[in-house]
Order: structure tokens, then C-alpha cells, then sequence
């Protein structure tokens, strides 16, 4: 009986089209750091930590280091550092309202941060140091991320001055095949 509900809910939300989907809570605190340009912590009224990635966008990686040896892990794509220090000017050390839409496997609430009335990711994207992540963005945010996007890209903003700029999603699969090639080709030889 489980598994024909699940199926059919599954099979409706699938059938039916992606309605708007509002935020599950909002945190109103202090941003205490910026990872990138997608991922920061922000200090709520009582002193928590919450780590928020900016919901609907994707920044260029940054470079990867490892904790133990201090060496590069894994290097990051061009306007990486940028789209961080771009966001950290915005609003490091600022009061911020987070609007969380969802949790994401890392436990980070992804959200819309708002400064002062503005819409600090969709900022982030008109300005081309961030890609709209058309995979997870929902009906109330695509046409506007989108359009942002687009504009961007036509007036070569930010990462849209390369000329062919690679995706981070498909950066990270690329890093990720590598990775897998590189242990076969270890187990082949040894």
C-alpha cells in the first residue's frame, strides 16, 4: 500500500506542473563568512550557524586545497576567486534575511539572501559571476535568474567575458571522471 502511494504521488507531481514554491523559513542574522561565491554562514539571533548555499545559482569552484598538506587538491575555474569576494563585498558582515527553501545532502539550507530589499542571488547572476542553475530553479524564480543570465552574457559581464566558459556542474563531473581514471589506472599498473 506504501509503494502505490508513493507512486502515485510521484506520478502527480510529475504530471503536474512545477507550481511556486515559497520559502519553509526565514532567518534573519549576521553573514560571519563567505565560502565562494554560493556559500556562506550566517549567524542567526541566538547564536546559531547556519550554512546557507544561494538557492537557483552556481558559482565558478574555487580552488581546492588540502588540509593536511596545504597543497592544491584541486584547482577551480577562472572567476572562482571573483564570484567570492564579489559576494563577501555584498555582504560580509552585513544583516541579511534568508529565505530557505529547501536542505540540501550537505545539511546546507538553500535560500535566497536578501540585503535591504534586494535579491542578492539574482545580483549575483545579472552580474555574471554566477550561472542561473536552471536544474533547480522553480517556476517564481526561473524567468527572472534566467533573463538575468541572459543579459549578462550578452553584455559580457563577469565569467561571461570568456569565451567559452565551462559550467560548474560539468566541471565537477570532468574533476570527478578524472578521479576515476586516475585510481583504475593505478589498480591497472599495480
Amino acid at each position: 500500500m506504501k509503494s502505490i502511494l508513493y507512486a502515485l504521488c510521484l506520478t502527480i507531481s510529475l504530471c503536474l506542473p512545477s507550481l511556486a514554491k515559497g520559502p519553509v523559513r526565514t532567518i534573519d542574522g549576521i553573514v560571519t563568512k563567505v565560502f565562494d561565491g554560493d556559500t556562506l554562514n550566517v549567524m542567526d539571533s541566538r547564536g546559531r550557524t547556519v550554512k546557507v548555499h544561494l538557492y537557483g545559482v552556481d558559482a565558478p569552484e574555487t580552488e581546492k586545497l588540502n588540509r593536511t598538506g596545504g597543497r592544491t587538491n584541486r584547482s577551480g575555474q577562472p572567476y572562482g576567486d571573483e564570484s567570492g569576494k564579489v559576494l563577501a563585498a555584498k555582504i560580509y558582515q552585513k544583516r541579511v534575511k534568508v529565505e530557505v527553501m529547501d536542505v540540501d545532502h550537505n545539511s546546507r539550507s538553500i535560500s535566497v539572501v536578501w540585503l535591504d530589499g534586494r535579491n542578492i542571488n539574482r545580483e549575483m547572476v545579472a552580474e555574471g559571476y554566477v550561472w542561473a542553475y536552471r536544474e533547480y530553479l522553480d517556476q517564481s524564480h526561473s524567468a527572472e535568474y534566467i533573463q538575468a543570465e541572459e543579459q549578462a552574457r550578452s553584455r559580457k559581464l563577469g565569467l561571461w567575458q570568456q569565451i567559452d566558459p565551462v559550467p560548474p556542474w560539468e566541471f565537477r563531473k570532468q574533476f570527478k571522471k578524472r578521479i576515476i581514471l586516475k585510481a583504475l589506472s593505478f589498480k591497472w599498473f599495480e
